[in-house]
């Protein structure tokens, strides 16, 4: 038996049949309701060699084999449909779920960056880790509940921020991680916030996900913007101090580097207060470069994160499922498998689209 899936294979997509997947024990193999298109699938196939090379230098691990078919797609809401052997069948067929992308299987497969026999959400079938499924309540639109795991990312980059509540944060790079972030802390009762994007269209939708001053990089700076809204209105308030700063008169400061581009995390330094945090969320591709001058007179701390903890990925689904956040006006396109080559197209302009999710 075969199904339909995108394949990429040395950089390039094509729609084809492969073999659909078979479940091990405490697997269920599933049929794909939905699943959302993420920056890092543009990554894999537009800088695959070099993902490649940075997860074999520092990790010593092959994410995937460039010159072999793999089926992209770990953004996820499915269908069970088979229980493998040694399942608990807590969640009857017919089940909708959510699911961390991962076999926990003796060598753990990270799906969407497998082969053909373990195939990410690119294809008509899966196979899911039972202990992992979370049911999907009937409120949940199954593309929205594939939003839980850029969601979790954000979640994620948000914790490693570890703000306070006088903390004033900037958000650098309003696409689909940076916009959860500032849904994230609109949540958490965290602001003003700051956000900033060249893209008018991403900038409204800061603004209507919680976002308290939006700017244009080109036309204004986000860090004078912050020390329009950190003004410390008492001593308490104030941010950690150092000799060379004593008396800065505002706020703590988290800034959340969310664009992944050569550079962003030097104009960082450079504009960003004394003593604040930098939350590096953004996955720059190529080499980078900054000034370590500029970290150590402000004494800024540098936190660098990734992805997120089980505990994240279902925190995550709650905030979506409970109403708690609201994300569904990231989602400006659908597409079938016949149309993901157009919505990565498509997604190389921010004008055009934010999250596109592909329905099998």
């Amino acid at each position: 038996m075969t199904m339909r899936a995108v394949v990429m294979q040395e950089g390039q997509l094509s729609v084809g049949h492969v073999p659909i997947p078979q479940p091990g024990p405490k697997e269920v193999l599933v049929k794909t309701l939905a699943c959302g298109i993420c920056g890092s699938d543009l990554h894999c196939v537009k800088h695959g060699p070099h993902l490649l090379a940075a997860a074999r230098d520092v990790t010593g691990v092959e994410l995937f084999d460039y010159h072999q078919p793999v089926v992209l797609g770990h953004e996820i809401c499915a269908e069970v449909l088979e229980h493998g052997a040694d399942c608990h069948r807590t969640l009857a067929t017919g089940s909708r779920v959510v699911c961390a992308p991962f076999l926990l299987r003796q060598q753990p497969i990270t799906l969407g960056f497998g082969g053909i026999d373990t195939p990410g959400g690119y294809a008509e079938y899966m196979v899911l880790t039972e202990d992992l499924l979370i049911p999907v309540p009937d409120s949940v639109p199954s593309d929205v509940a594939t939003l839980t795991e850029p969601l979790a990312v954000a979640l994620h980059a948000v914790n490693r921020g570890a703000l306070g509540t006088q903390d004033v944060p900037i958000v650098i790079g309003c696409g689909p991680i940076g916009l959860a972030v500032i849904a994230v802390l609109r949540m958490r009762g965290i602001g003003p916030i700051i956000a900033a994007d060249f893209s008018p269209t991403r900038r409204a939708m800061a603004k209507a996900l919680g976002a308290d001053v939006v700017v244009d990089p080109r036309e204004t700076s986000p860090f004078d913007s912050w020390k329009a809204m950190a003004a410390a209105a008492a001593p308490s308030d104030l941010g950690r101090q150092t000799a060379m700063f004593a008396g800065y008169p505002f706020r703590p400061s988290v800034v959340f580097e969310c664009v992944g581009s050569p550079g962003v995390i030097q104009q960082i330094l450079a504009g960003s207060a004394p003593c604040s945090k930098v939350v590096v969320a953004g996955l720059c591709m190529e080499a980078d470069s900054f000034k370590p001058t500029f970290a150590i007179m402000k004494e800024i701390d540098l936190a660098f994160c990734i992805a997120f903890t089980p505990q994240e990925y279902a925190e995550a689904f709650s905030l979506l499922a409970t109403g708690r956040i609201h994300l569904g006006a990231l989602i400006t396109g659908h597409v079938g498998i016949d149309g993901v080559q157009g919505a990565f197209d498509r997604l190389g302009s921010p004008e055009q689209d934010t999250k596109i999710i592909i329905v099998p």
